[in-house]
Formats: C-alpha cells, sequence, structure tokens
C-alpha cells in the first residue's frame, strides 16, 4: 500500500541520518525529480518518472562507462559501491533490463529514508526507451570494503565507486589494496569506474590515477575542463579495465554533455600524474574537503 503522506512529511523533508542531516527537495524543473542532499552537499538527484535522465555531470560520465561496457541493452552484473538514491542503478536497470545489481551503502538511515520516499518499485512507470521496471537492485548496508573483500572473484562486469561520508571519501577507500580488491571482484573484461572529488592543486587526484594504474593496465580520466587544469574544485571520473577501454566512444560522449567534459588518456594521462605515488593502505588519506560554498548552487 503507498505511503499517505501527512503535511508535516511534505517536502522538502530534512531527516537525520547517520552521515548528517539529509534533505530531499523538489526539482522545480522536472515534475518527479528529486535531490538529496546530506549536510549540504548534494549526494544524488533522481528523476523517478525517466529514469534514464542524469543531471550530474559526473554521473551522466558514469552512465557512459556503463553504455559501453559491453553491447547496447545488455544485462549486466554491477556493483555499486556507495548507493546514495540509487541513481546509477535506476539507470542501468532502465537501459539494461534483466540486470542484476548490489548496491552497497554504509548509511542506513539514508537507505530507510531512500527506501520510503524515492522506492525502485514502482511498477506502473516506463522509461523514455519504453521499457519498463526497476530491474533486479539488491541494497545491502555494509561497509562498501568488508562487501567488496568478500564477493566472489569474477562475479561483477561492472563495479562503480561513489563514496563519500558527507563530502569526503574515506582513507580505507582510496588506496591500492581497495582497488585490487575491486580488480578481483570483476571479470576479465570487466570495468571499473571511480568518482574522485577535488580540487586545485589535483594532487589527491594524480594519487588516484597513480593508484588505479599501479593495478589496470587500461586507465582514463574524465572531467569538466576547469577542473582538470586546476581552477575549480569538482568531479573526476577514473575508468579503468584490464582490456582496452572505449576511449573514443568516451571521448564522443563527455564532449557531447550539456557541460562538455575532456577524456585523459595515454601519454596525457602519464603528463596528468607525473611524480604521483600509488596509495596503500599505510599512508591513505580521506578525500580532500571542498571549499565552503562551492555547492550553493546546487539547491
Amino acid at each position: 500500500m503507498p505511503h499517505r503522506q501527512d503535511d508535516s512529511e511534505r517536502p522538502p523533508l530534512r531527516r537525520q541520518v547517520d552521515s548528517g542531516m539529509a534533505e530531499l527537495l523538489l526539482d522545480a524543473d522536472r515534475p518527479g525529480a528529486w535531490l538529496l542532499l546530506v549536510d549540504g552537499v548534494p549526494q544524488s538527484h533522481v528523476d523517478l518518472d525517466d529514469p534514464e535522465y542524469l543531471d550530474f555531470e559526473y554521473m551522466r560520465r558514469l552512465g557512459h562507462v556503463a553504455d559501453l561496457a559491453a553491447p547496447a541493452g545488455q544485462p549486466l552484473r554491477v556493483l555499486h559501491l556507495g548507493a546514495g538514491a540509487l541513481t546509477l542503478a535506476r539507470y542501468v536497470a532502465a537501459t539494461r533490463p534483466g540486470s542484476s545489481q548490489l548496491a552497497v551503502e554504509s548509511d542506513a538511515a539514508l537507505v530507510a529514508l531512500v527506501r520510503r520516499w524515492l522506492p525502485l518499485d514502482q511498477p506502473a512507470r516506463r522509461t523514455r526507451s519504453g521499457r519498463g521496471g526497476a530491474g533486479r537492485v539488491r541494497i545491502r548496508v555494509a561497509d562498501a570494503r568488508e562487501v567488496l573483500e568478500q564477493v566472489p572473484a569474477a562475479s561483477f562486469d561492472l563495479v562503480v565507486a561513489d563514496l563519500f561520508a558527507g563530502a569526503r571519501t574515506p582513507a580505507h577507500l582510496t588506496s591500492a589494496e581497495f582497488t585490487a580488491a575491486a580488480a578481483r571482484a570483476l571479470t576479465p573484461a570487466g570495468c571499473y569506474a571511480v568518482n574522485v572529488g577535488d580540487g586545485p592543486p589535483l594532487a589527491y587526484a594524480r594519487a588516484q590515477v597513480a593508484t588505479v594504474r599501479s593495478v589496470f593496465p587500461q586507465v582514463c580520466l574524465i572531467a569538466d575542463p576547469p577542473v582538470l587544469r586546476g581552477r575549480r574544485f569538482g568531479n573526476l571520473v577514473l575508468a579503468a579495465a584490464r582490456r582496452d577501454l572505449p576511449v573514443a566512444g568516451l571521448t564522443r560522449r563527455a564532449a557531447g554533455d550539456p557541460f562538455p567534459g575532456r577524456l585523459v588518456h595515454g601519454a596525457s594521462l602519464d603528463r596528468f600524474a607525473a611524480g604521483a605515488k600509488p596509495v596503500t593502505d599505510a599512508r591513505a588519506q580521506p578525500s580532500p574537503a571542498p571549499p565552503p560554498g562551492v555547492f550553493a548552487g546546487r539547491r
């Protein structure tokens, strides 16, 4: 039976969750769309009427990786490390019906909030492409690394790490050991994608490139040009695999986004990461905190 809202529960909603104060705001420009924030930091944008719509630039880039991870429409086995409002899981379910997905989120109260207000089970809704149903998405409340180290080897086609406690990625989720666990979970043809938050002078992002390259032979980086030039704080998406990456396709898709992104690969990535050392568990640090006010425009 649908949950009935009384006047005290109408949006915008503010609820205390394990990681801070969560807010759910309606998107004034898209009926049926919501913005999830935790302590004022945007975590997810979800369009319940159109799960194929990805609003955040970095999420579009993660979507490009998912789109090119296998032939169009082919179901995938996907491990989402960091669930938020399940934006990418909904996207994969809509674009690749029949996909088997596991989403891992450490914040139990946030999972409960999302399940109540942004449910996956909406059988009456249809996607842009005419496909229906949310697909099979399981949610596990646990530490991402604990789950990653427990899953069977070669059990996923795509592993996505979008891991933030508030605005920072915890240290134990940034290391070469963590990346090696992701590689173990992937099939030989599988892809690994990471959302990295950083700003000038991009020391953390360069170290993350070196870390992922210490495990995977093929790596590329996608971000807004001003972020890559160290002009502002933002998100950078790393894609990695043991096989050749679809660099040409990713380049075209990133360049065609509403806010065009640039892909860095090969010798250009060598120059970007020059001098950076892989991060090990022994010296791992959380990702940098964003400067004050950087997310003010997202409300």
